[in-house]
């Protein structure tokens, strides 16, 4: 089985050293950014099945095409947890990384010491990144998380659908994917106190699928206690919104357009496309007033006029308009192009596959995209030999007894 190798003193990241025992989305996607910024990450998964993720979603010619972003640039080693030489291995795994990625639930986690007192045991130094449904210190902590109910739990999805209407939830792992992501800033953050902190004893971020979401919708809590309120949907024109104009409206040809405004100029703009007086729509007071108006106006003035037309004249309005792009529209987009945020890479079962570049981009010491999910255990001699330095010997009997 071949094994790519990485590029060389890539990324921001490139030396750090990460372990991720999570699955599915949201630890997995906190070890991917990590990974893109050129971390050495090793995603353990059990001999034999491998990560659930690995039979998410379509597939081509039986080959499951999630796992092929959600996996890039990882190194793939397989490891039974429930055998005690398999938790041994482990525990090396963990004396070896700098991060260690944990998503299971407290108890199994405290069963095979990959909990934080027994990850901060075998390596002081260690920053553990957990994540759980309802967080490590809650009466709930043992209980399973997926991210739509994080999602339901946090009062985004009370707030997204039209007015009258359900719930939405959005059309991805929102909930999962926020997670990682917030997971990966608090790993930047404990790695900053970690290179200039001399008396560093390890840390543990501790982060419940519902909270980064939580702390996104900046003004829920503020407006529920200093006003008594309790927003609710209000569709695409936002139950809180910044200014008069926001929603999405459709053109004559069929295509979705979402207008926004954030300012009182920005409004004024709007009110002067359509043709009406601004003194009518001089204060912030006014506008909102006129709210409703507005909104059935710019409906059907866009509903009377072509796509290109409409994009045209709020472009030279200096209105912010875009059309709702599908995925077909990205992908053909020349910005997108521009900034090279759709990219190729060749997978040794798929051949060349097109994916998300590597995101934020640093223009100094740029990460990079060498590699999609790899096949089940393609690391397990470069990781357990190379990097943690086991005996070939030793490797064939954990082989032998299916440890890996």
């Amino acid at each position: 089985m071949t094994q790519a190798a990485a590029p060389a003193g890539t990324g921001q990241l490139t030396g750090l050293k990460v372990v991720e025992f999570a699955h599915v989305v949201a630890g997995p996607m906190a070890g991917s950014m990590l990974a893109d910024q050129g971390a050495d990450v090793v995603h353990v998964e059990p001999p034999g099945t491998g990560d659930s993720a690995r039979t998410m979603g379509p597939a081509k010619d039986g080959v499951p095409l999630w796992f092929k972003v959600s996996g890039r640039n990882k190194r793939s080693v397989t490891l039974d947890l429930n055998i005690s030489e398999g938790r041994n291995l482990a525990r090396r795994l963990v004396a070896w990384a700098d991060v260690v990625i944990v998503a299971m639930r407290a108890g199994k986690l405290a069963q095979w010491r990959l909990d934080w007192p027994g990850i901060h045991r075998v390596n002081p130094r260690a920053i553990v990144l957990q994540i759980s449904g309802s967080g490590a210190t809650s009466t709930a902590a043992n209980e399973p998380g997926f991210g739509k109910a994080g999602e339901a739990r946090s009062g985004v999805v009370h707030l997204t659908g039209l007015a009258g209407g359900p719930p939405v939830h959005t059309g991805f792992s929102h909930g999962d994917a926020i997670t990682g992501l917030m997971g990966a800033f608090g790993i930047g953050a404990a790695l900053y106190r970690r290179a200039n902190d001399p008396d560093f004893d390890g840390e543990w971020i501790d982060l419940a699928l519902f909270e980064p979401l939580f702390r996104l919708v900046e003004w829920q809590v503020i407006v529920h206690d200093q006003l008594g309120t309790v927003p609710e949907r209000a569709g695409n024109q936002l139950p809180v919104a910044p200014a008069a104009v926001i929603n999405t409206y459709q053109s004559r040809d069929g295509d979705w357009l979402t207008v926004t405004s954030a300012t009182r100029r920005s409004v004024i703009n709007i009110v002067r496309l359509l043709g009406l007086p601004t003194d009518e729509y001089a204060t912030t007071e006014q506008q909102l007033a006129a709210r409703d108006s507005l909104d059935r106006r710019l409906h059907a003035w866009i509903a009377d006029r072509p796509t290109q037309e409409c994009l045209k004249a709020f472009a030279d309005a200096e209105v912010t308009a875009s059309k709702v792009y599908s995925v077909a529209d990205i992908c053909a987009d020349p910005v997108y192009a521009e900034r090279g945020d759709v990219v190729t890479v060749d997978d040794e079962e798929l051949g060349a596959v097109r994916m998300q570049a590597v995101i934020p981009q640093f223009r100094i010491a740029p990460g990079r995209l060498w590699r999609a999910g790899p096949p089940l255990g393609a690391d397990n001699d470069l990781v357990y030999r190379s990097w943690l330095g086991v005996p070939a010997t030793e490797l064939g009997q954990l082989r032998a007894r299916g440890v890996i």
